[in-house]
C-alpha cells in the first residue's frame, strides 16, 4: 500500500505539530526547512534545508511531493505558479495565497466582496496618511503638512508582516514616516474600537466539503498572540454563527484549501470586522490539538489530501490555551514537574526553540466546564514555565 507524500513548506511549529497529526495516518511527510535547528527540522525524518525562495530549490523539493502545503505565506508566488504549470499539486493554490501575502490584495478583494472591514487604502507617503487620517476623521479642512494626524492610523507593510511585526499604530506625520522605509506598499487602516478579538476557524477541501470550529477569542499583548478562548465567552450564537458563515463564504470565494484562520474584530455596537487572513494552522486554532475531536493540523491534513474531514466539535466546554513565551528563564523543563504535579490534566506543547525573551517556544492547553478555573490553570502553567511565577 503506498501512502501520499506532504510536503510542507516552512520548518517552523506550524510544521512540527502538522507532522505529528499526520504520523497516526501513515502520511509521509517531506520539509523544507530553512535551517536544522528549525522546530519541525528537530522531528521530521531527513528535512531538506534550503532557501524557499529558491525556484531551483522549491522544485527539486515539489518533484518529491504529491502535494505541497506551507506553514507560512512568504513564498513567492511566481514560483507556485511556475510550478503549478509544471502539475504540481498545490494546497492552498497560488491565486487563492495571494490574499494571505499581500494585505492590499486581500482588502480589495473582500471589498469587492461586500465582506465587512475597516476603512482603508494604499498610501503613498506620510503626507497622504495624513489625508487618509483626515477622510476617516471627516475632516473638511486640509489635514497639515506635519504634526498630529486627525485620529489614530493603523499603517500595515502589505507583506511580511506578522507577530506584531509591520504594523504601527501612529498619531503623527513623523510617526507615519518609518513603515515606509520598508520599501514595499503600505496599507492604511481605521483604528477600529474594538471591544476584543475573536477568530474564525474553517477548514475546506478541493471537493467542497468544509467544517467550522467554535469562534475563540483571541487575546492579544503587544501584538503576540498570548491567550485563547474557545468559544468566545458571551459571544451572542447569530454572531457566532454568522462569524463561522463569513468565514466560510471567504474560503469558499477565494477558493481555499486547507485551513482558513479569520481574524475578526468585534465592536461595541455588535458588528464584526475582518482584521487578517491565515491560509494555514494558526495560533488561535492551537487550542484544537487537545480541545477538538479532530485538531486543525488533522483537518488541513486531511483537507489537502482530499480526504473526508473529522469533527471540529470540541471535547469539554471549555478550553483555554495559553502561549509560552520565552522570559529570563531559559531551563524550563525544570518546571514540568510544578506543572504537572499541580494540574495532572494540564496539555504543555513546546516547540524545541531556544528559548529568548518574548519568543513563542510553546503552549499550553486545559479544559473542563468552568471557565475561570480552566482559564486560571493555562495562565498559571504558561506563567510558571516562563518564571514569571514561582510558585
Amino acid at each position: 500500500m503506498t501512502f501520499p507524500v506532504v510536503g510542507m513548506v516552512g520548518g517552523g511549529q506550524l510544521a512540527r505539530m502538522t507532522h505529528e497529526a499526520g504520523i497516526p495516518l501513515g502520511i509521509d511527510f517531506r520539509l523544507l526547512s530553512d535551517t536544522p535547528q528549525d522546530s519541525a527540522a528537530l522531528v521530521v525524518r531527513d528535512p531538506v534545508i534550503g532557501d524557499y525562495r529558491d525556484f531551483a530549490t522549491l522544485r527539486d523539493f515539489a518533484l518529491g511531493c504529491d502535494v505541497i502545503t506551507f506553514d507560512h505565506e512568504h513564498v513567492p508566488l511566481e514560483h507556485l505558479r511556475a510550478l503549478r504549470e509544471e502539475g504540481v499539486v498545490i494546497r492552498p493554490g497560488p491565486d487563492a495565497l495571494e490574499h494571505a501575502r499581500d494585505k492590499g490584495v486581500m482588502r480589495a478583494r473582500l471589498s469587492a466582496l461586500g465582506v465587512p472591514c475597516p476603512r482603508h487604502r494604499i498610501v503613498a507617503d506620510p503626507a497622504d496618511v495624513a489625508r487618509f487620517a483626515a477622510e476617516t476623521a471627516g475632516a473638511a479642512a486640509e489635514p497639515p503638512a506635519d504634526g498630529d494626524l486627525a485620529v489614530p492610523v493603523v499603517l500595515k507593510t502589505v507583506r511580511g508582516g506578522y507577530d506584531g511585526k509591520g504594523v504601527w499604530v501612529v498619531r503623527t506625520v513623523a510617526e507615519a514616516a518609518e513603515p515606509f522605509r520598508a520599501g514595499v506598499p503600505v496599507l492604511a487602516e481605521e483604528k477600529v474600537p474594538f471591544v476584543r478579538e475573536l477568530a474564525a476557524n474553517v477548514v475546506r477541501s478541493p471537493h467542497g466539503q468544509a467544517v467550522a470550529y467554535p469562534v475563540v477569542e483571541s487575546v492579544q499583548v503587544d501584538g503576540v498572540c498570548d491567550t485563547v478562548i474557545a468559544p468566545a465567552p458571551d459571544l451572542p450564537e447569530e454572531r457566532a454563527l454568522d462569524a463561522q458563515a463569513l468565514a466560510l463564504r471567504i474560503a469558499a470565494e477565494l477558493d481555499v484549501i486547507g485551513h482558513l484562520a479569520v481574524e475578526l474584530f468585534e465592536t461595541a455596537d455588535g458588528r464584526v470586522l475582518v482584521n487578517e487572513l491565515a491560509m494555514r494552522p494558526h495560533n488561535s486554532g492551537h487550542w484544537s490539538r487537545e480541545g477538538a475531536v479532530t485538531s486543525q493540523f488533522a483537518n488541513h491534513l486531511r483537507a489537502v489530501l482530499d480526504l473526508p474531514l473529522g469533527d471540529p466539535r470540541p471535547r469539554a466546554p471549555w478550553t483555554v490555551m495559553a502561549n509560552v513565551l520565552g522570559g529570563d528563564y531559559p531551563d524550563m523543563y525544570q518546571g514540568y514537574l510544578h506543572c504537572m504535579a499541580r494540574d495532572p490534566g494540564l496539555c504543555v506543547s513546546m516547540y524545541g526553540k531556544e528559548v529568548k525573551p518574548g519568543r513563542k517556544v510553546g503552549h499550553v492547553t486545559a479544559y473542563g466546564s468552568d471557565l475561570a478555573e480552566v482559564r486560571e490553570r493555562a495562565r498559571h502553567a504558561a506563567d510558571y514555565l516562563r518564571g514569571t511565577i514561582t510558585e
